[in-house]
């Protein structure tokens, strides 16, 4: 592994909602051999209406505890600063509340989402930009309160040319305006790939300008190609390398050596997994493929602490 980088991990499968499969689920990850998991909380009922159910909160501290490895968190994907302002509050509960869930399982990262929204004119998306650094900012005071990072994913638009997300130079910049120690980034290089493969840009110079601040990297791959055309199957979309489909390193067409070349991260930096579980019968192999990825990794200073 790089020197500076904290560990490799995986995101295991969360479901179902009575945490009857997460023990099996953490403990096949641990066979891995890895050093980081990661727990989609996402796909858990542990937030209702912006509320914490502490039964089910204590019960999975439980499972999760004296395992021997660190934990990272992925909250609610519907998260979401760029929406209506009307709607912000209360995506910043759930946030507040899915924090601190991830604090109570001693997570050091917790992951969510940049924004989503309709394409618009000019004014109407830089003034959701203003308002999404304003509750990012606030969500990094929560995170620092909580003794972690919020780590701000980029994502990809497309959908036929009707919703906007961040590209990675964008999102590098947005968190350089929001210039808070603890709001980093989570850098998708899949879904870079999709964004760009829709919008067209460098991929590797679009990563690489948000890789300085990316403490956490997500790690899969794809072929950057929009999920445009009616498919019947899963097997269909990965015939025809269509769409976010998590596939292992090494698959699709993400110039993995071209990037860690270019590439510097921030000292600490985790590359976690995120495997589609159809794939998980070569999750070993993906662990493997990761681990030389991470040693080819070139860590500098954070641009955020």
């Amino acid at each position: 592994m790089g020197k500076g980088v904290l560990g490799v991990g995986i995101t295991i499968e969360g479901g179902p909602q009575d945490l009857s499969r997460v023990g099996a689920n953490l403990d096949a990850a641990q066979a891995l051999g890895v050093e980081m998991i990661e727990v989609p909380t996402y796909e858990l009922d542990l937030v209702v209406g912006g509320r914490i159910r502490r039964d089910c909160l204590a019960e999975l501290k439980s499972i999760c505890a004296g395992r021997g490895v660190s934990y990272t968190v992925h909250g609610p994907l519907a998260i979401n600063f760029l929406d209506e302002p009307y709607r912000l509050p209360r995506h910043f509960e759930v946030l507040q509340a899915s924090i601190e869930v991830a604090a109570e399982l001693g997570a050091i990262h917790y992951v969510v989402h940049s924004g989503q929204t309709r394409i618009t004119q000019s004014a109407g998306l830089e003034a959701a930009y203003d308002r999404q650094r304003e509750w990012l900012n606030r969500g990094g005071h929560v995170a620092k309160a909580h003794g972690l990072h919020l780590c701000v994913e980029n994502l990809f638009g497309g959908y036929h040319g009707k919703v906007h997300a961040s590209t990675p130079l964008r999102l590098a910049a947005e968190l350089a305006a929001i210039a808070h120690s603890h709001v980093v980034a989570t850098l998708d290089f899949s879904h870079a790939h999709l964004n760009l493969g829709f919008a067209g840009g460098d991929l590797v110079a679009e990563v690489a300008a948000l890789a300085p601040y990316a403490k956490h990297l997500h790690i899969h791959d794809s072929f950057g190609r929009q999920d445009d055309i009616w498919m019947y199957s899963d097997s269909e979309r990965v015939a025809y390398g269509h769409g976010d489909l998590h596939l292992p390193v090494g698959w699709g067409d993400i110039p993995w050596d071209n990037i860690l070349e270019t590439c510097i991260f921030p000292s600490g930096v985790v590359f976690n997994i995120e495997l589609n579980p159809r794939f998980w019968h070569l999750a070993r192999e993906c662990v493997e493929a990761t681990r030389v990825l991470a040693g080819k990794a070139r860590v500098g200073l954070a641009k955020a602490a």
